[in-house]
């Protein structure tokens, strides 16, 4: 790396340095090719704000937030103007809150969902994640109540967004659970039919959660971590496929190289940002999550990089193959640039936040089966899935029991957000706006699972989770 260094970054004796060739290559990626620090998400411990009435967790943990996150924004915002390097979310993430609220003995926990939307709204934060339960295993009392919240926890608040623990590789999936889940995604859609599901945009089932993840709407700030702590999301789908497209005709093996410098390049550019933002708050730094997180955004799409290797339009096969390739080359890069990659770091397939995957449904080249095998090879799941407002309770379920299985099996965490849209059948489109973007609906099986799923119980873990 030639050329004098223009920044070094410090943390506990060690230094950091990029070179004055690293950061403008970079300040190029930023200005032509969407590249991003999508997150800076500090999580917060909320342990200390257990009490035995609702309202006293509620004060404890509003007053928390506001005292730990209170300079989170500014000194993102400072950051981001001094280095030149566009931070487009600042959010927080804090521990299970089901945890939280169970020495409560309440039954609905939507006061303290409404409590961490006041405190989200009061340090000017995007999203607060952590409504969350994790029951991969079963049900606490607490996990009970804050899942049969949630219809009315989301569709009360903005901000607040809740994450599901129902799979582990160790565990097996619980299947009480997914059904519990199907119902409450269910309801949830149809409680405000005006948000077309929007709601839904919020809540995430997982099987193998990341306990650092400082994506939304998995965020959560899992009980082995510090007391606070920042993690960092970055992404550049528009800088990897640039670096796709002048690789044209090259063996595929050329391709993962290149896409694996892009990766180390942008890695190192996440890590710089999030050791800075921790340094001037005086917290400890956690980990950098290189996620290819697509936009609606033309040209910051996952779908445009796997059609620059080649693949007329994302869907049709050899989809797969390619996304296993890109997801592999991102974790290699990110492994390289970094000790501290972690949450969910690969690829993104979100339906209604990429452009080109949505039409890629519109044109009939992508459906929701194809869908469920690119989950099998990428970081997440069936994600921002929109579809028709008639699909049971029981469908639901048996997507997410589809999903939860190949996170189990594959020992890799794999995730469902599914929209409901209460009125539209397939075909039809709805647009949320913003980064949620717009999609077709797609469609479902016809033929139920219904008895299936209603037997409950437990699949069992695979033979492969017993690793001791």
């Amino acid at each position: 790396m030639g050329g004098r260094p223009l920044v070094t970054v410090r943390e506990a004796g060690c230094a950091m340095w990029l070179s004055s060739e690293e950061i403008l290559e970079t300040l190029r990626m930023f200005e032509e090719q969407h590249l991003d620090v999508r997150t800076v998400t500090m999580g917060i411990s909320l342990f200390d704000c257990c009490a035995t009435d609702m309202r006293s967790v509620c004060e404890r943990v509003v007053r928390k937030i506001l005292r730990s996150a209170e300079k989170l924004v500014p000194t993102v915002e400072a950051v981001s103007e001094e280095f030149g390097i566009p931070i487009v979310n600042k959010r927080v993430s804090i521990s299970p809150a089901a945890y939280i609220a169970a020495s409560t003995g309440a039954k609905d926990y939507t006061p303290l969902a409404m409590a961490l939307d006041r405190a989200a709204e009061a340090v000017g934060i995007d999203y607060l994640g952590g409504f969350s339960a994790q029951v991969h295993k079963g049900y606490k009392d607490g996990d009970r109540v804050l899942i049969d919240s949630l219809p009315e926890a989301l569709n009360a608040t903005s901000r607040v967004c809740s994450s599901i623990s129902v799979a582990s590789t160790r565990a097996g999936v619980n299947m009480d659970a997914v059904l519990h889940m199907g119902q409450v995604i269910h309801r949830t859609a149809h409680l405000r039919p005006e948000l077309q599901g929007g709601a839904c945009a919020r809540l995430v089932t997982f099987c193998n959660q990341p306990e650092d993840n400082p994506f939304i709407a998995g965020a959560m700030h899992g009980t082995g971590e510090a007391e606070i702590s920042i993690n960092v999301g970055i992404s550049g789908p528009g800088v990897v496929a640039a670096a796709v497209r002048q690789m044209r005709g090259a063996p595929l093996q050329d391709v993962a190289e290149a896409i694996k410098r892009t990766a180390f390049k942008i890695t190192r550019m996440g890590e710089l940002v999030g050791r800075e933002v921790s340094r001037r708050l005086g917290v400890r730094f956690g980990i950098v999550d290189l996620s290819l997180a697509p936009t609606p955004a033309a040209g910051d799409s996952v779908a445009e990089v796997l059609e620059a290797m080649g693949l007329e339009k994302c869907g049709t096969h050899g989809t797969t193959a390619a996304l296993a390739l890109l997801n592999d080359a991102v974790k290699r890069g990110g492994a390289m640039a970094s000790s501290s990659v972690g949450g969910l770091s690969g690829a993104f397939i979100p339906v209604s936040e990429d452009a080109e995957m949505a039409r890629s449904v519109s044109m009939g080249a992508l459906t929701i089966d194809k869908l469920e095998a690119m989950t099998s090879v990428c970081s997440v799941g069936l994600d921002m899935v929109v579809v028709p407002g008639d699909t049971t309770p029981e469908t639901l379920s048996a997507i997410m029991a589809d999903e939860m299985v190949i996170g189990m099996v594959n020992n890799k965490t794999t995730a469902v957000r599914l929209l409901p849209v209460p009125g539209k059948r397939a075909g039809e489109s709805v647009d949320y706006g913003g980064l949620l973007g717009a999609s077709p609906i797609l469609p479902v099986h016809r033929f139920a699972a219904r008895d299936f799923v209603l037997r409950g119980g437990r699949i069992p873990s695979p033979i492969q989770g017993l690793t001791n």
